[in-house]
């Protein structure tokens, strides 16, 4: 998901699509409220759900450069509230799941509950 909408900026698409899922979507919902997507939608491709992802560019620019995964399925990393700390002085995001869903590292210190990480977008 994350390499796909990367990758999809990077060539200038407006828009990608996914095949859907709970987690993708509550993921895009995530990124979304952190502005690093404009808008999310599910739609019926093939008798199959797919996930459709607006694109944001500033000034040309693709405004998801890279994505870096925390955890994999090999290694799991989880982190503590104290552990939480900012992405690039601010510039970028932390993605974490939580046992109050998925929510960005702001969000999780703001909630003081801490979680898996999976994965960092600046």
């Amino acid at each position: 998901m994350l390499i796909v909408m990367k990758n999809g900026s990077l060539a200038g698409k407006e828009f990608v699509f996914l095949p859907y899922s709970k987690i993708k979507n509550a993921i895009a919902e995530c990124l979304k409220k952190e502005r690093y997507i404009s808008s999310i939608s599910k739609k019926i491709k093939k008798d199959q759900p797919v996930l459709e992802i607006g694109l944001i560019y500033a000034e040309k620019k693709p405004k998801i450069t890279e994505v870096e995964r925390i955890s994999k399925q090999s290694r799991r990393v989880y982190f503590r509230v104290k552990d939480i700390h900012s992405v690039r002085n601010g510039s970028g995001l932390l993605v974490l799941s939580t046992p109050k869903g998925i929510l960005s590292g702001k969000e999780a210190r703001q909630e003081q509950v801490g979680g898996e990480a999976l994965f960092r977008i600046w």
